[in-house]
């Protein structure tokens, strides 16, 4: 497949022009997470460019993002790098090439528990996670003592708009999350 499908491919889903990036690096040094990243947000740009779709789709970084959207926030081009990561990471998993399957199946957790409570339920995420992995005591003293320390509690607090929060989660997965 030659170079260029894979920017227009990534351009067509997302309706963003990725192309117009000129590699000034604002994105990458707003993003809380590039520390955490094995290849930073101007680089995965860069990388689409030049259509190494293997190396995006595998990357570890797609899993690390925030999506805090701050890199999409201080592009000069108005490119919304954010909208290009969630792309990319339903295209890792559709693909079968995820870096990382077990930060997916915690994030889907997690998106799961704020769409039933709108917060996220730390200590119900986490127990679901554990037994999907039939780790059912796995690092059990740690949570029992976040629990004691008050760190976590027992029980959910639940949104007052949990509807409207499930609203928006619904049309973020709808366009592309």
């Amino acid at each position: 497949m030659p170079e260029h499908f894979f920017l227009k491919e990534i351009e067509g889903i997302t309706g963003v022009a990725v192309s117009e990036c000129y590699q000034c690096f604002r994105c990458t040094n707003g993003c809380p997470a590039a520390r955490d990243m094995d290849i930073v947000p101007h680089e995965m740009i860069g990388c689409i460019i030049s259509g190494e779709r293997g190396r995006v789709l595998s990357s570890a970084s797609l899993w690390a993002c925030l999506q805090c959207a701050a890199c999409s926030i201080r592009c000069p081009n108005g490119i919304d790098i954010a909208r290009v990561f969630a792309a990319l990471r339903r295209l890792s998993v559709e693909s079968g090439m995820a870096a990382d399957m077990d930060i997916h199946d915690f994030d889907s957790l997690m998106v799961d528990s704020i769409a039933r409570h709108g917060r996220m339920y730390e200590l119900g995420t986490v127990i679901r996670y554990r037994l999907s992995r039939g780790e059912y005591l796995k690092e059990y003293h740690a949570g029992i003592g976040m629990v004691r320390k008050r760190r976590i509690g027992l029980f959910p607090h639940n949104a007052a708009d949990r509807k409207g929060i499930r609203s928006i989660i619904k049309k973020t997965v709808k366009n592309g999350r």
